[in-house]
């Protein structure tokens, strides 16, 4: 993402509008002569790049633009920066003063010391260590002189859209609340929508069902007693992911300081689905973990006419929803849901069963691990409307169709 002072917005009455760079020739050729920068300085230091982009920058009045794609090309994604030392330059430089101490400073003195840490640290290491090295390494700590050490060029287009992204990212870093329409969409897609929603920790109440979309209200860093930059950071992070969802739109109330009276201005923003942005983010797993991907491959084996369908059903409860991890489908029109438990932490535990508790559902079987110490988490399987199955180290499907059978003959 940029930070505040490479993003560029305008606003049209009570409209924010960020910067959008069309992807034309004109675009095409700042964004490659940036990445071709930084292909041939690949082993060279971050000081040595950030000269060549000042250079590179000039005089042009476009600066940001082109100082917010070398941002994005600074970070992890493509590049990854280094400091390259023979020992830690913190305890090299102890070396080398307490070497320097014991003579008066001179061009002469200078290089007979770093011969001599260069000869001591050759025998404690077992291998040559040259002057030269002592002195490139004396100070790679600093981020100036971290080096370059790998870049993954992306295509000129890969930027541009990272860009474009990016700027109305920063649209929610002084976000007060955020409302997400996701209309009918595969389940699978709210599932890694809501998946994100839980990673990045975000303050959100949930409202709708499956059949007719959902509504998510999502307090912003503004809201907060105390704005967050963090917080907002990780709202941002969120839009990447809202963007693998088919069909939704987007309503942001902001709150920004007008620069001439220095009063508190209440801007809106507005987003559709087919707004032209493109996402970085991979798209979701099939299965969450070894454990749902290893049952799946075992219930195939299953001679039963019992199909295993997955993330198909959204149960809505109070200000959240519930997705269980499979559907269970008989040709008789008879269906049950699964959820596996076998994640530990108590917080999630304790949600976890409040779900299963609050959906109310009698068609949901709970496969609980026996390594959980539920106990210890404040957990009790009282009042569960749900069928309870335990397993050790897998969970076996064979166990699974028993419950469902048997609880079907009895309905």
């Amino acid at each position: 993402m940029l930070p505040t002072d490479l993003l560029v917005q305008r606003f049209n009455g009570e409209e924010v509008v960020p910067l959008r760079l069309e992807l034309d020739e004109k675009n095409r050729a700042i964004a490659q002569d940036l990445i071709t920068l930084f292909q041939s300085v690949v082993g060279e230091t971050r000081g040595t790049l950030n000269r060549q982009l000042a250079e590179l920058e000039g005089t042009d009045t476009n600066y940001r633009i082109k100082r917010g794609l070398a941002h994005l090309l600074n970070s992890d994604t493509f590049s990854t920066f280094e400091a390259v030392s023979p020992l830690d330059p913190v305890d090299l430089r102890q070396r080398i003063f307490l070497q320097a101490a014991q003579t008066a400073p001179s061009t002469q003195t200078t290089q007979a010391v770093l011969q001599t840490v260069a000869d001591t640290l050759t025998q404690e290491l077992n291998q040559e260590v040259l002057p030269d090295q002592i002195h490139a390494g004396l100070y790679a700590d600093l981020p100036d002189n971290h080096i370059l050490t790998r870049f993954e060029p992306p295509t000129p287009d890969a930027l541009l859209h990272r860009y474009n992204l990016a700027q109305v990212q920063g649209i929610f870093y002084r976000a007060s609340q955020v409302i997400i329409n996701a209309h009918r969409n595969d389940p699978g897609q709210y599932k890694l929508l809501f998946r994100y929603i839980k990673l990045f920790s975000l303050m959100t109440y949930i409202e709708g069902d499956a059949d007719h979309g959902f509504t998510l209200a999502i307090d912003g860093p503004t809201s907060l007693f105390k704005p967050n930059t963090h917080y907002g950071l990780k709202l941002a992070m969120l839009l990447p992911a809202l963007l693998h969802v088919t069909r939704w739109s987007l309503t942001a109330t902001l709150h920004h300081k007008d620069s001439y009276s220095g009063e508190q201005r209440v801007r809106r923003y507005s987003l559709e689905a087919d707004c032209g942005l493109v996402t970085h983010y991979p798209p979701g797993k099939t299965y969450d973990s070894m454990l749902e991907q290893g049952f799946v491959d075992r219930w195939q084996k299953l001679k039963t006419e019992w199909k295993l369908e997955r993330e198909v059903d959204l149960i809505p409860i109070p200000g959240s929803v519930m997705i269980p991890d499979f559907r269970i489908v008989h040709p008789n029109g008879q269906t049950w849901l699964l959820e596996i438990v076998g994640y530990w932490r108590p917080d999630y535990l304790k949600k976890k069963f409040s779900q299963v508790r609050q959906s109310g559902r009698d068609d949901l079987v709970l496969a609980i691990s026996e390594r959980l110490n539920l106990e210890k988490a404040g957990v009790k399987l009282d009042n569960l409307p749900a069928r309870v199955i335990w397993f050790k180290d897998q969970l076996s499907p064979k166990a699974v169709l028993g419950a469902i059978e048997a609880a079907s003959a009895s309905s």
